[in-house]
């Protein structure tokens, strides 16, 4: 069978529960541990470093665009930018690249086409 016996299992059962009942529980019921648990403060400054490196590509692009071609360029830089980090993520996670960046930008595409139409349906949009 392998393991401890039975009274040996109590008696370290007992003994890590003794000053910390709850940490024990966590750490060998639940596995979390220092290194693992969640860190909120941090994960919200990488989301926000995350999305303000992620607009930089797109708002240059309007601002360098010809006036009349706003629009399609912002779009196509803002789709190209999807694939690009679409197949990174994919890529880094061991992943397939090309099914990565096709979905990202997939998504992507949709969420503007959808912002897009409310925009016009709600007349801010030409």
């Amino acid at each position: 069978m392998g393991g401890l016996d039975h009274p040996l299992a109590r008696l370290v059962a007992e003994r890590l529960m003794l000053s910390d009942a709850l940490g024990a529980h966590a750490r060998d019921e639940l596995g979390i541990t220092e290194t693992l648990r969640a860190r909120p403060i941090q994960a919200a400054i990488a989301s926000a470093i995350s999305f303000v490196a992620g607009a930089i590509v797109p708002i240059s692009a309007t601002f360098l665009a010809p006036s009349g071609r706003i629009a399609e360029v912002t779009t196509v830089t803002a789709i190209g930018t999807l694939v690009v980090l679409g197949g990174t993520a994919a890529y880094t996670g061991g992943a397939s690249i090309f099914r990565g960046a096709l979905r990202v930008a997939f998504w992507g595409a949709l969420s503007m086409l959808l912002t897009a139409g409310v925009g016009k349906l709600v007349g801010v949009v030409l």
